[in-house]
């Protein structure tokens, strides 16, 4: 008899995730007591601001949430999260457009999953967010890639997304500010795109996690605000996890058209219930206070991102765009590539990351994992003293290659 596969093609086609894989050898560095300086994960540094945490403890001193609660989200918490969305993009949804999910990670997924059919075609944007390939695929669907560099601060025109579109493409996947490059687009490149996608009749996901972390003169701009006539075939994914600094507390949604939402709760009613009661009572507290803690966090992030690019365009062999959003550096390192270090000579930047963890004792991520090799990506989510530390480590290590 035939040994069948143990493991499904669906699922162990499915990538680890690349920044959690770099985050948990640092960790598990660290914890040999290895001086490790971690730039991998995507996780403020910051504990969840105090009023927050309380809301939690008190919720879970409420008997009515030890039980279960409506699987698309407590009804106080979609209310909240309309007005926040008015207060913060200008965009006017009702509560039935929200589902609220376990982070933005289940939002996305579920997402795809509604919206796909096997064989869809997807334009993504590289660089990108190592989730987004792999749901589009466990959803059936077909990533089509549209490559961006340092020359165009990794933007992409609506003529380089026209060229990737075929009969088969039914989704645009729009981040701004992105990860892992901290692009944001202007209000009139969100036009010129949104406009593209409703001639086309394409759906966007539009991934905006990162809105309030805007610097200098960048701006957010919400899509279906900016471009109304497609806001029916727009879907919005967002959560607490960056803004609030709530990675571990688990709360994303999803604002879509009704039909949409009620499709991907049907999902989600089976998939996992309710979100934690505790983590919506935190989530609700954070989205109805005022944006004073955000604003002390946006400050740090933005004083550690000059002062990231300013380090890391002295390394030689390293040029590196500034960020206008988000909290992560993308510098090119393809003019190190082959140079020997330490008597090796890395001809990826995936070799490279491996010798500055293994020789420098510093945690980056590969450009391999964000579709565009040749690059690293730091993020600046860590302490002033740390970020300087290991930034000249790196320097210190390439500057033994000249």
């Amino acid at each position: 008899m035939t040994d069948r596969p143990r493991i499904s093609a669906r699922i162990g086609g499915i990538s680890e995730s690349a920044t959690l894989a770099v985050d948990a050898k640092a960790k598990a560095m660290k914890a040999a007591g290895r001086p490790v300086i971690g730039f991998g994960a995507g996780e403020p540094d910051f504990p969840t601001p105090d009023y927050i945490v309380e809301a939690a403890v008190k919720a879970a001193r409420e008997p009515r949430f030890h039980r279960y609660t409506p699987a698309g989200g407590l009804p106080e918490l979609k209310e909240a999260l309309a007005a926040k969305t008015l207060r913060d993009s200008g965009y006017r949804v009702e509560p039935a457009q929200i589902l609220v999910t376990n982070g933005g990670k289940q939002a996305i997924y579920e997402t795809f999953a509604t919206l796909l059919d096997p064989g869809d075609e997807v334009i993504v944007i590289a660089p990108y967010w190592t989730t987004y390939p792999e749901s589009i695929k466990l959803a059936g669907g077909v990533p089509r890639y549209v490559v961006t560099d340092e020359s165009t601060g990794y933007l992409a025109s609506v003529a380089d997304l026209e060229a990737a579109r075929t009969e088969r493409t039914k989704l645009l996947v729009f981040v701004s500010p992105s990860n892992p490059t901290g692009a944001v687009y202007t209000p009139e490149q969100v036009r010129e795109i949104g406009r593209w996608a409703a001639e086309h009749g394409l759906w966007v996901l539009t991934d905006e996690i990162y809105e309030h972390l805007v610097y200098g003169d960048a701006r957010f701009s919400s899509l279906p605000v900016e471009v109304p006539e497609i806001a029916d075939r727009t879907v919005i994914v967002n959560g607490v996890a960056k803004t609030y600094a709530m990675t571990g507390w688990r709360v994303g949604w999803v604002i879509g058209p009704k039909d949409v939402v009620k499709a991907a709760g049907n999902l989600q009613s089976h998939a996992t219930s309710n979100v934690a009661n505790v983590s919506q009572a935190a989530a609700l507290a954070a989205v109805s206070g005022d944006l004073a803690a955000v604003a002390e966090m946006r400050t740090a992030f933005d004083r550690r991102r000059r002062t990231i690019v300013r380090m890391l365009n002295e390394i030689p062999g390293v040029l590196c765009p500034e960020p206008q959003g988000a909290f992560y550096a993308y510098p090119s390192v393809k003019e190190l590539l082959g140079r020997e270090i330490r008597g090796r000579r890395p001809q990826t930047s995936a070799e490279l990351a491996e010798l500055i963890l293994e020789q420098a004792e510093v945690a980056v991520v590969p450009g391999e994992a964000f579709g565009t090799p040749g690059y690293l990506r730091l993020s600046y989510a860590l302490g002033d003293s740390d970020l300087a530390e290991g930034v000249g480590r790196i320097h210190k290590l390439i500057s033994e290659s000249e």
